[in-house]
């Protein structure tokens, strides 16, 4: 290919300063010539310089997205100088370009901390390719790194990921909220992040320097949620070898966070209720009543006001729970938020499992985008770790991505419908066939079944109850 660029058929209808802004750092007039013309006609501002010192004093006096940084420069090479960009301006990303390098240079770049690593001659669609994906990493991380400045500056908390409309909302309503003493209702699918908007609620409240105490209620038996909300008197039960202290007064002056709490039995609820009505309560058997000042911030991914039309929750405690409701979306109704979420679990796998990761590729985000996301943000959150540990090299493709997530799983069974069946029936019927045959693939381990299913066990059940499904003893342990 000849170093030469071609030109566009068409000039980009987007502005330049929209596009991105590049500096080329090279000895070569003909080059950097050649480089501006290319990257001009793409849309990009660029900007030239013949030395790496130049280049050095250029990124002093501007903002720049990308370098175009050649090895071979007069005096300091690239190689040297590429350290101290990294060093002095590391959100900028810096793509290395020689005309004789040899692997040993394209690994030392890539350690100084180059995104790229491309040779002389280059391919114009291929440098154009690498462009991109640099500007938009570049773009991707100061969009984050400004979502993260102005959530913390406003909520103190770091790891609630969102600029869509419906999450902006929310993170108004959490200020709005936060420092008042009022029970907050969290609505929302398995996923969504209800606990993180909790302890957001929680960390700028008044009660911020006091205890939050998170708690599932959906994963206790009834006599063991007691205990562990209430506490207990020595010899209460077989086993209360000792008097121990409940979570309402551990949480005293703090904020006690109820999840779940649709699956909590009556006789629980009416407890609750007591508690939110006086503020005090008895230990399990206990004769001296225990007086707590705590929050109460109660969580569902359930609808609670249909379970009060059926009796199964009761209706003054939804009243009392439900004074200010905040309802979170599904991810699949913000997906404007998927590349910033994937670049912040990127980001924290990568460190987490000692990997130099730098980005997933187009290829890897684009199933991403289109994927429904059953098990919302958690969902999301697992198969970016997944990836993250099978990779072997700096970036994530679609060939780490589970085979669900980009069709490359077994085709939805076709059900037959009965003569009178609705759709809600048709969908019913799908959803228990593809149930049972995962069950039957794990040896009807409806934990490892739940883990492949990407959604929590609790929500597992809760669909084999409703499907009235009958769980056959487990085959065989996973």
């Amino acid at each position: 290919m000849s170093e030469t660029a071609v030109i566009p058929r068409q000039l980009s209808d987007t502005p330049a300063s929209s596009r991105g802004c590049i500096l080329i750092i090279d000895d070569e007039v003909e080059i950097r010539e050649s480089l501006q013309t290319l990257l001009e006609f793409e849309g990009y501002e660029v900007e030239a310089a013949g030395t790496g010192e130049e280049g050095l004093s250029k990124l002093g006096e501007r903002s720049f997205d990308l370098v175009l940084l050649d090895l071979a420069l007069p005096g300091r090479s690239g190689i040297e100088i590429l350290p101290e960009i990294r060093s002095l301006y590391s959100q900028i990303s810096v793509i290395m370009i020689t005309a004789y390098g040899t692997v040993e240079d394209a690994v030392r770049a890539m350690q100084s901390g180059a995104v790229n690593f491309l040779q002389k001659p280059w391919d114009n669609e291929k440098l154009l390719a690498d462009v991109r994906a640099a500007v938009a990493r570049r773009r991707a991380e100061e969009e984050n790194i400004q979502l993260k400045r102005a959530l913390k500056q406003r909520y103190n908390f770091e790891s609630i990921v969102g600029k869509s409309e419906p999450m902006l909302k929310i993170f108004d309503l959490v200020a709005q909220v936060a420092p008042s003493r009022s029970t907050v209702l969290l609505q929302g699918e398995s996923g969504t992040g209800k606990e993180l908007i909790a302890k957001a609620l929680h960390l700028n409240s008044t009660r911020r320097d006091r205890t939050f105490v998170p708690v599932n209620t959906g994963s206790m038996p009834p006599d063991l949620l007691e205990s562990t909300l209430f506490g207990h008197v020595k010899g209460a039960f077989t086993s209360a070898i000792a008097s121990k202290k409940g979570l309402f007064e551990i949480a005293d002056r703090g904020t006690l966070f109820l999840d779940e709490i649709g699956t909590m039995g009556l006789d629980t609820q009416s407890k609750i209720l007591l508690v939110l009505q006086y503020r005090r309560f008895m230990h399990l058997c206990g004769v001296h009543e225990v007086q707590v000042d705590v929050r109460i911030i109660a969580a569902t991914n359930v609808d609670l006001r249909q379970m009060v039309r059926e009796g199964k929750f009761r209706e003054d405690l939804f009243y009392r729970l439900n004074v200010i409701t905040i309802d979170l979306p599904p991810l699949r109704q913000r997906k404007e938020d998927i590349p910033l979420l994937v670049e912040f679990f990127l980001r924290k796998y990568s460190d987490e499992n000692q990997r130099q990761l730098r980005r997933v590729t187009p290829e890897g985000l684009r199933p991403l985008l289109n994927y429904s996301w059953p098990g919302n943000v958690r969902e999301l959150e697992n198969v970016v770790e997944r990836a993250v540990v099978l990779s072997s090299g700096p970036d994530i493709g679609a060939d780490l991505l589970p085979d669900h997530i980009v069709g490359r799983g077994a085709p939805i069974p076709l059900i037959e419908p009965r003569g009178d069946a609705s759709l809600f029936d048709v969908m019913e019927e799908c959803e228990r066939h593809i149930i049972v045959d995962m069950l039957e693939k794990c040896g009807w381990n409806q934990t490892e079944a739940a883990e492949r299913f990407h959604i929590p066990l609790s929500t597992l059940n809760q669909k084999i109850k409703r499907l009235s499904i009958e769980i056959k003893k487990k085959i065989r342990d996973c």
